[in-house]
């Protein structure tokens, strides 16, 4: 027993022993799993563990998961699988450390999901696809998505967070507005005599989603920019459940958590789709994609957490980064919650997204398109703030910068060019 003053003396061995023990814990384990039950054949899924990137702080691995949920056919969904990541990965410096790295990924998908769709559409296809798209690097979780397949997250301390947004017309009503302002219309089916029925669509083309990858049938307000969130798990880690819209057609987030804790990913996602279809049938395409974050000294499924008094709430406030979290919710909490929120941002303006205000205000290079990554010779390149609205006051010379090709892209998104179908959008709208 060491008297009062005295110091221990630990052997570097034991150190180096403590420090390589910590680093295993800060790297999460991460398992898997999926099903699905096919009505058409259009759903598709990326899963991926090993990925390595090569950056300025050595080699290191994440993990990358995908859903594609095809309409009109499955093109657009099986091109989006084959090259979402390679065009997401193409925008971010080779010189980044791991925390610029993971801080670049929102601005990377952003220009990512765009390339991809702009790509597709010069094949002169008509099929769309939904995309709900998560990149796991260590304890930080990335997701962005367009549709309505969606992505949440049951933390290890038992609170459920939605980690996707659902762009489906009939209930969101900012892009609704949004696509009528660039030049569409929205309204439901009518089958004359003034009788109209299903959802809201948005017209021509009939698409009930308002954010999608191809369907350039559409007009190009229905866009590819991708609503994206950062989150950064406790050590104890959690469960992702990544579906599309057969599963949440049926099952809410609570149920589809509840009927399959306990259960390893693979058993779980085959329970998830069991419960979706059973009631009524399979009616569509409906596919689950179950990833479990665990310390690697815990591999065993996530067990029931302990109960709470009280019923269940939704978690859609998180702790917060001030200054990183684009969200405007108070920050201070009596019990703030483990899951820790680093970015949120839905805005479907490229001038937002794309913004040269950010942690990484050098990831875009000077003479690259910042979406499609091609060169772009002294005095050709066009801001992304060019004619833009904003109020910030930017210059002429702000980047980042588009080549004319995705400035066009830019601007029909926005309905200040012809879109896809050939029509002209009002500004007055």
């Amino acid at each position: 027993m060491l008297s009062k003053g005295e110091h221990q003396t630990v052997p570097l061995s034991v150190l180096l022993k403590r420090e390589l023990a910590h680093e295993k814990i800060e790297r999460p384990e991460i398992s898997h799993g999926q099903a699905a039950q096919t009505k058409k054949g259009e759903d598709f899924t990326f899963l991926k563990t090993e990925c390595q990137r090569v950056l300025g702080d050595g080699v290191t691995t994440f993990s990358v998961f995908g859903l594609f949920d095809g309409h009109n056919g499955p093109a657009a969904a099986i091109y989006s699988k084959e090259n979402l990541l390679q065009n997401v990965l193409s925008v971010i410096p080779a010189d980044l450390n791991r925390d610029e790295w993971v801080a670049a990924l929102p601005r990377a998908l952003v220009a990512g999901f765009v390339k991809t769709d702009k790509e597709f559409q010069e094949k002169a296809q008509k099929s769309g696809t939904t995309v709900t798209f998560v990149i796991i690097e260590g304890w930080v979780v990335t997701v962005a998505s367009v549709g309505d397949s969606r992505c949440i997250l049951e933390s290890a301390e038992g609170g459920i967070y939605y980690l996707s947004a659902d762009h489906r017309l009939e209930c969101n009503e900012e892009e609704r507005e949004r696509i009528t302002a660039s030049g569409g219309e929205v309204g439901r089916l009518n089958t004359g005599g003034g009788t109209q029925i299903g959802p809201l669509r948005c017209w021509p083309g009939g698409l009930c989603l308002s954010r999608s990858i191809g369907d350039m049938d559409v007009g190009e307000f229905i866009v590819p920019v991708p609503y994206v969130k950062q989150v950064k798990l406790s050590s104890a880690g959690g469960r992702l459940v990544i579906a599309s819209d057969g599963v949440w057609d049926a099952l809410s987030a609570e149920v589809s958590v509840e009927c399959c804790r306990g259960m390893p990913p693979d058993a779980a996602a085959t329970q998830i789709v069991k419960e979706a279809v059973q009631p009524k049938g399979i009616r569509d395409d409906t596919t689950c994609i179950v990833v479990d974050i665990q310390p690697s000294e815990k591999p065993n499924p996530p067990q029931p957490p302990p109960k709470k008094s009280g019923k269940k709430v939704f978690k859609s406030i998180f702790r917060k980064r001030a200054s990183e979290s684009s969200s405007n919710a108070e920050r201070d909490y009596d019990e703030p919650d483990v899951v820790e929120e680093l970015f949120e941002e839905g805005s479907a303006s490229l001038s937002d997204r794309l913004d040269a205000k950010y942690p990484v205000c050098n990831m875009f290079k000077l003479f690259m398109c910042a979406v499609c990554q091609v060169e772009i010779k002294p005095g050709e390149g066009i801001s992304i703030h060019a004619g833009s609205s904003n109020t910030r006051n930017f210059r002429p010379w702000d980047g980042p910068f588009l080549c004319s090709s995705c400035q066009e892209k830019k601007e029909a998104m926005e309905g200040k060019r012809p879109s896809g179908n050939g029509r002209y959008s009002s500004d007055s709208d």
